[in-house]
């Protein structure tokens, strides 16, 4: 199964050089390193080219490193009936730059491209209706990069007095613990509470 997919590997970036930088087989699954300016041009190779006939579109997803120039990976994964194999295209971006729309291509990418603009802030170009998909309105920020803190930075409830939704600061009812998930009998490094009692002075 490896050497199939490295033959289509090989056999793309034959076709496209300019576009497919690197070729990626891994755990049985083949995955092509493009030019983010050029993926449109892969993905229509990838869907029409006799060898591949990639013609279903699975989903295409985000990846954040942050600490990375480019910090975005943009992923799409591809599925071809005649091959019975799977691909995975992958682009680089960063938070400015948009990544050409394959709408173009695949229509189905409409609500998937919303979702990482929604949830990771990557901008597509030339995309039909880009904007918020799962957040509330107005909301502040982008969930599933790795920077934004768990808690959120507002919270959403019904105020029963105002008979509306509002929005408040996060409010933590209690601090965050740390566990050091040692039991009683391992013999922990601080006096449990009451133990004090037992092992303090007596007096005169």
């Amino acid at each position: 199964m490896d050497e199939t997919l490295k033959e289509l590997g090989a056999h793309v970036q034959e076709a496209l050089p300019d576009a497919v930088g690197e070729v990626i087989v891994a755990y049985g699954e083949l995955t092509l390193v493009a030019s983010a300016a050029e993926v449109l041009k892969v993905l229509a190779f990838l869907r029409d080219d006799p060898s591949c006939r990639f013609v279903s579109f699975i989903d295409v997803c985000g990846v954040d490193w942050p600490k990375r120039e480019k910090r975005f990976d943009v992923v799409y994964h591809l599925l071809s009936p005649t091959l019975n194999a799977r691909i995975r295209v992958r682009v680089e971006t960063d938070e400015t730059t948009p990544v050409p729309s394959a709408t173009a291509v695949f229509p189905g990418a409409f609500w998937f491209e919303r979702e990482a603009y929604d949830m990771y802030g990557i901008l597509f170009s030339g995309h039909p209706e880009l904007r918020r998909l799962l957040t509330d309105y107005g909301f502040d920020g982008y969930p599933l990069r790795k920077d934004f803190p768990t808690t959120g930075f507002v919270e959403v409830r019904y105020d029963d007095e105002r008979k509306r939704v509002v929005y408040e600061p996060v409010k933590l009812a209690q601090e965050f613990r740390n566990f050091d998930f040692l039991s009683p009998w391992e013999g922990p490094e601080y006096v449990l509470p009451g133990d004090e009692k037992a092992t303090a002075p007596k007096a005169g």
